[in-house]
């Protein structure tokens, strides 16, 4: 009985920063990538390089072009749902 106790908290436990990536194992997650691009998706592994295997994905890439006239900042964004994100290894910095 107490061994179960134990071993239930040292699974739940958050000891190094890859232990919150493994408490959110079958989770939906957000991921911020270089070049204004998020996924969201359920993780279904990842390993220790943080590559992440995600189903169930939409992808959000939002680019900042400049009104040549008015010199304002229009933010276009292009989201894709689940077009073949799901069975790619994302490498995420």
């Amino acid at each position: 009985m107490a061994d179960e106790v134990d071993q239930q908290q040292t699974t739940n436990t958050v000891e190094e920063p890859l232990d919150l990536i493994r408490l959110s194992l079958d989770e939906r997650i957000y991921v911020k990538m270089r070049n204004d691009r998020e996924l969201r998706g359920r993780l279904h592994a990842y390993d220790q390089h943080l590559n992440m295997i995600l189903g169930d994905v939409e992808e959000t890439v939002t680019t900042i072009e400049i009104d040549e006239e008015t010199y304002e900042e229009i933010y276009k964004v292009r989201t894709k749902k689940g077009v073949n994100l799901s069975s790619q290894i994302f490498f995420c910095i």
